[in-house]
């Protein structure tokens, strides 16, 4: 696995990838879509593992990032419903 500064920035380059040469709506949208998922597999992830280690020691850990990522996914899918609507308006 890649270091975590150069990981952050292939995350960085592949949104920009995707995001650059857009309109300031698309872009949002795109963005907006690439958390989304991040997010939602984020949640997927830390479910997984909570379930699989529930009553060890580990799964409290796992289960507060269930939880937090859950709030993510919440708070990906209102960022992506204002970039879908401000991507309608552009166009």
């Amino acid at each position: 696995m890649a270091s975590p500064e150069a990981l952050q920035q292939e995350i960085e380059r592949f949104i920009r990838a995707k995001s650059d040469g857009l309109s300031p709506e698309e872009a949002a949208l795109v963005v907006a879509q690439i958390v989304s998922r991040a997010a939602a597999e984020l949640h997927r992830l830390a479910r997984a593992e909570a379930v699989r280690l529930k009553g060890t020691a580990e799964w409290g850990q796992w289960a507060s990032l269930q939880n937090a990522a859950r709030a993510a996914v919440l708070q990906a899918a209102s960022c992506r419903d204002v970039a879908s609507r401000l991507s309608r308006r552009g166009q």
